[in-house]
Protein backbone atom coordinates (compact mmCIF):
# COMPACT_ATOMS: atom_id res chain seq x y z
CA UNK A 1 0.00 0.00 0.00
CA UNK A 2 2.50 2.10 1.07
CA UNK A 3 4.77 1.22 -2.31
CA UNK A 4 1.43 2.79 -4.43
CA UNK A 5 0.95 5.57 -2.36
CA UNK A 6 4.93 6.47 -3.23
CA UNK A 7 4.70 5.35 -6.92
CA UNK A 8 1.16 8.03 -7.35
CA UNK A 9 3.54 10.83 -5.65
CA UNK A 10 6.46 9.96 -7.76
CA UNK A 11 4.12 10.43 -10.91
CA UNK A 12 2.19 13.34 -9.31
CA UNK A 13 5.66 15.19 -9.38
CA UNK A 14 6.50 14.58 -12.60
CA UNK A 15 3.36 15.68 -14.02
CA UNK A 16 3.66 18.60 -11.98
CA UNK A 17 7.60 19.11 -13.19
CA UNK A 18 5.75 18.66 -16.87
CA UNK A 19 3.25 21.18 -16.26
CA UNK A 20 5.83 23.68 -14.68
CA UNK A 21 8.38 23.37 -17.73
CA UNK A 22 5.70 23.60 -20.39
CA UNK A 23 4.19 26.99 -18.50
CA UNK A 24 7.94 28.11 -19.02
CA UNK A 25 8.36 27.78 -22.39
CA UNK A 26 5.51 29.14 -23.31
CA UNK A 27 6.08 32.02 -21.05
CA UNK A 28 9.64 32.12 -22.68
CA UNK A 29 8.15 31.80 -26.25
CA UNK A 30 5.39 34.67 -25.58
CA UNK A 31 8.25 36.75 -24.26
CA UNK A 32 10.68 36.18 -27.60
CA UNK A 33 7.37 36.86 -29.82
CA UNK A 34 6.74 40.36 -28.06
CA UNK A 35 10.37 41.30 -28.06
CA UNK A 36 9.71 40.60 -32.01
CA UNK A 37 7.20 42.71 -32.60
CA UNK A 38 8.55 45.60 -30.66
CA UNK A 39 11.71 45.50 -32.48
CA UNK A 40 9.71 44.83 -36.37
CA UNK A 41 7.25 47.77 -35.12
CA UNK A 42 10.53 49.66 -34.84
CA UNK A 43 11.79 48.69 -38.07
CA UNK A 44 8.72 49.99 -39.42
CA UNK A 45 9.20 53.53 -37.94
CA UNK A 46 12.57 53.75 -38.76
CA UNK A 47 11.43 53.08 -42.19
CA UNK A 48 9.00 55.49 -42.22
CA UNK A 49 11.03 58.03 -40.51
CA UNK A 50 13.78 57.57 -42.74
CA UNK A 51 11.85 57.91 -45.95
CA UNK A 52 9.92 60.61 -44.50
CA UNK A 53 13.13 62.85 -44.64
CA UNK A 54 13.73 65.02 -47.45
CA UNK A 55 17.26 64.00 -48.80
CA UNK A 56 16.51 66.50 -51.80
CA UNK A 57 17.93 69.91 -51.69
CA UNK A 58 18.62 72.68 -53.99
CA UNK A 59 22.49 74.58 -53.82
CA UNK A 60 22.36 78.28 -54.16
CA UNK A 61 24.77 79.85 -56.92
CA UNK A 62 28.14 79.62 -55.91
CA UNK A 63 28.32 76.62 -54.34
CA UNK A 64 31.22 74.21 -54.95
CA UNK A 65 30.62 70.99 -56.60
CA UNK A 66 29.90 69.30 -54.00
CA UNK A 67 27.40 71.79 -53.22
CA UNK A 68 28.91 71.92 -49.65
CA UNK A 69 29.84 75.62 -49.29
CA UNK A 70 29.82 78.73 -51.46
CA UNK A 71 33.02 79.76 -53.34
CA UNK A 72 34.81 83.02 -53.73
CA UNK A 73 37.63 83.08 -55.84
CA UNK A 74 39.79 80.45 -58.26
CA UNK A 75 43.01 80.57 -56.96
CA UNK A 76 45.05 77.05 -56.77
CA UNK A 77 45.00 76.49 -53.38
CA UNK A 78 41.65 75.58 -51.66
CA UNK A 79 40.99 76.92 -48.17
CA UNK A 80 37.51 75.42 -46.63
CA UNK A 81 36.67 77.33 -43.26
CA UNK A 82 33.41 75.63 -41.92
CA UNK A 83 31.76 78.47 -39.30
CA UNK A 84 28.28 78.21 -37.56
CA UNK A 85 26.65 82.25 -37.01
CA UNK A 86 25.84 81.22 -34.07
CA UNK A 87 29.01 80.58 -32.62
CA UNK A 88 31.27 83.11 -30.83
CA UNK A 89 34.51 81.74 -31.81
CA UNK A 90 33.73 81.57 -35.43
CA UNK A 91 32.27 85.61 -35.03
CA UNK A 92 36.09 86.27 -33.54
CA UNK A 93 38.02 83.86 -36.25
CA UNK A 94 35.37 86.36 -38.58
CA UNK A 95 36.94 89.87 -37.51
CA UNK A 96 40.18 88.40 -37.02
CA UNK A 97 40.33 86.93 -40.68
CA UNK A 98 37.90 87.16 -42.53
CA UNK A 99 39.43 90.61 -44.80
CA UNK A 100 43.20 89.25 -45.06
CA UNK A 101 41.43 85.97 -46.20
CA UNK A 102 39.04 87.39 -48.70
CA UNK A 103 41.85 89.06 -50.17
CA UNK A 104 43.72 85.85 -50.82
CA UNK A 105 40.95 85.47 -52.94
CA UNK A 106 40.52 88.22 -55.00
CA UNK A 107 44.30 87.82 -55.14
CA UNK A 108 44.07 84.63 -57.00
CA UNK A 109 45.80 83.22 -54.16
CA UNK A 110 43.48 80.88 -53.03
CA UNK A 111 39.59 79.35 -53.95
CA UNK A 112 37.44 80.13 -50.53
CA UNK A 113 34.68 77.45 -49.67
CA UNK A 114 33.04 78.48 -46.70
CA UNK A 115 30.63 75.84 -45.25
CA UNK A 116 27.59 77.45 -43.27
CA UNK A 117 27.17 74.69 -41.36
CA UNK A 118 24.27 74.77 -38.80
CA UNK A 119 25.48 72.62 -35.69
CA UNK A 120 24.05 75.36 -32.99
CA UNK A 121 20.40 75.18 -33.27
CA UNK A 122 20.37 73.49 -29.52
CA UNK A 123 21.95 76.93 -28.33
CA UNK A 124 19.17 78.97 -29.37
CA UNK A 125 15.18 78.78 -29.20
CA UNK A 126 14.48 79.54 -32.87
CA UNK A 127 16.53 76.85 -34.62
CA UNK A 128 18.89 80.33 -35.52
CA UNK A 129 21.62 78.29 -36.73
CA UNK A 130 19.94 76.63 -39.75
CA UNK A 131 17.91 79.77 -40.47
CA UNK A 132 21.05 81.69 -40.73
CA UNK A 133 22.64 79.53 -42.95
CA UNK A 134 19.89 78.94 -45.04
CA UNK A 135 19.29 82.67 -45.32
CA UNK A 136 22.96 83.12 -46.42
CA UNK A 137 22.23 80.77 -49.24
CA UNK A 138 19.62 83.29 -50.39
CA UNK A 139 22.42 86.11 -50.52
CA UNK A 140 24.61 84.02 -52.02
CA UNK A 141 22.05 83.27 -54.87
CA UNK A 142 21.44 86.88 -55.65
CA UNK A 143 25.27 87.63 -55.39
CA UNK A 144 25.44 89.12 -51.64
CA UNK A 145 26.79 86.05 -49.43
CA UNK A 146 30.31 87.50 -48.27
CA UNK A 147 28.62 90.97 -47.12
CA UNK A 148 25.77 89.30 -45.83
CA UNK A 149 28.00 86.96 -43.80
CA UNK A 150 29.75 89.94 -42.41
CA UNK A 151 26.27 91.38 -41.40
CA UNK A 152 25.21 87.88 -39.68
CA UNK A 153 28.12 88.40 -37.28
CA UNK A 154 28.05 91.58 -37.08
CA UNK A 155 24.60 90.84 -35.71
CA UNK A 156 25.44 87.54 -33.84
CA UNK A 157 23.11 86.90 -31.19
CA UNK A 158 23.91 85.26 -27.63
CA UNK A 159 23.51 81.74 -27.30
CA UNK A 160 20.73 80.49 -25.30
CA UNK A 161 18.35 82.45 -26.63
CA UNK A 162 16.23 83.37 -29.26
CA UNK A 163 17.89 84.33 -32.39
CA UNK A 164 16.98 87.31 -34.98
CA UNK A 165 13.36 85.84 -36.65
CA UNK A 166 12.82 85.44 -40.51
CA UNK A 167 12.06 89.20 -40.88
CA UNK A 168 15.26 90.68 -39.07
CA UNK A 169 17.28 88.29 -41.53
CA UNK A 170 15.41 89.76 -44.14
CA UNK A 171 16.16 93.05 -42.41
CA UNK A 172 20.02 92.84 -42.64
CA UNK A 173 19.80 91.44 -46.05
CA UNK A 174 18.13 94.94 -46.87
CA UNK A 175 21.29 96.14 -45.14
CA UNK A 176 23.44 94.95 -47.91
CA UNK A 177 21.19 95.26 -51.64
CA UNK A 178 19.41 92.71 -51.42
CA UNK A 179 15.71 93.07 -52.72
CA UNK A 180 12.38 91.17 -52.46
CA UNK A 181 13.98 88.17 -54.52
CA UNK A 182 16.07 87.53 -51.43
CA UNK A 183 13.02 87.99 -48.80
CA UNK A 184 10.88 86.22 -50.91
CA UNK A 185 13.85 83.16 -50.98
CA UNK A 186 14.09 83.50 -46.69
CA UNK A 187 10.44 83.57 -46.38
CA UNK A 188 9.96 80.34 -48.45
CA UNK A 189 13.06 78.61 -46.92
CA UNK A 190 14.39 77.35 -49.75
CA UNK A 191 18.01 76.54 -48.96
CA UNK A 192 16.95 74.92 -45.40
CA UNK A 193 17.77 71.85 -46.89
CA UNK A 194 20.60 72.74 -48.54
CA UNK A 195 22.00 73.70 -44.62
CA UNK A 196 20.91 70.23 -43.48
CA UNK A 197 23.01 68.62 -46.39
CA UNK A 198 25.77 71.36 -45.84
CA UNK A 199 26.30 70.18 -41.94
CA UNK A 200 26.09 66.26 -42.88
CA UNK A 201 28.48 66.34 -45.02
CA UNK A 202 30.63 68.35 -42.94
CA UNK A 203 29.91 65.88 -40.02
CA UNK A 204 31.13 63.00 -42.27
CA UNK A 205 34.34 64.53 -43.18
CA UNK A 206 35.16 64.86 -39.60
CA UNK A 207 34.50 68.58 -38.64
CA UNK A 208 33.00 68.28 -35.11
CA UNK A 209 33.71 71.74 -34.46
CA UNK A 210 33.26 75.22 -35.54
CA UNK A 211 35.26 77.25 -36.49
CA UNK A 212 37.44 74.65 -38.63
CA UNK A 213 39.98 75.53 -41.29
CA UNK A 214 41.22 73.25 -43.77
CA UNK A 215 43.93 74.12 -46.62
CA UNK A 216 44.24 71.73 -49.32
CA UNK A 217 42.46 69.19 -46.86
CA UNK A 218 44.74 70.00 -44.31
CA UNK A 219 44.06 71.38 -40.96
CA UNK A 220 45.48 74.73 -39.98
CA UNK A 221 44.82 77.53 -36.97
CA UNK A 222 41.95 79.23 -37.18
CA UNK A 223 44.16 82.68 -37.53
CA UNK A 224 45.14 84.77 -40.47
CA UNK A 225 48.89 84.28 -39.81
CA UNK A 226 48.52 80.39 -39.75
CA UNK A 227 46.51 80.18 -42.87
CA UNK A 228 48.69 82.92 -44.83
CA UNK A 229 51.60 80.42 -43.96
CA UNK A 230 49.73 77.57 -44.72
CA UNK A 231 48.24 79.10 -48.47
CA UNK A 232 52.31 80.03 -48.58
CA UNK A 233 53.88 76.62 -48.15
CA UNK A 234 50.97 75.39 -50.30
CA UNK A 235 51.91 77.10 -53.35
CA UNK A 236 55.56 76.78 -53.06
CA UNK A 237 56.01 80.20 -51.85
CA UNK A 238 57.35 81.82 -47.99
CA UNK A 239 55.33 84.47 -46.53
CA UNK A 240 57.61 88.08 -45.07
CA UNK A 241 59.30 87.74 -41.66
CA UNK A 242 57.62 90.56 -39.48
CA UNK A 243 59.38 93.51 -39.81
CA UNK A 244 59.84 92.92 -43.67
CA UNK A 245 58.07 94.61 -46.44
Amino acid sequence: MSSRKDQNAAARMVREQIAREQRRKRTMWISIAAVSALVIAGLIGWAIYAGGKTTEYTAPKGANSASTGITSGTGPVVVDEYVDYLCPHCKSFHDEAAASIQQLANDGKITLVTHPVAYLDGASTNRYSTRASAAAGCAAEYGKFTEYTDTLFQNQPAEGGAGPSDDDLIVFGRQVGLGEDFAQCVKDKRFINWTNHVSEEAGRAGVSGTPTVMVNGKPVQASSTAIAAAVAAAAGTTTPSAGTS
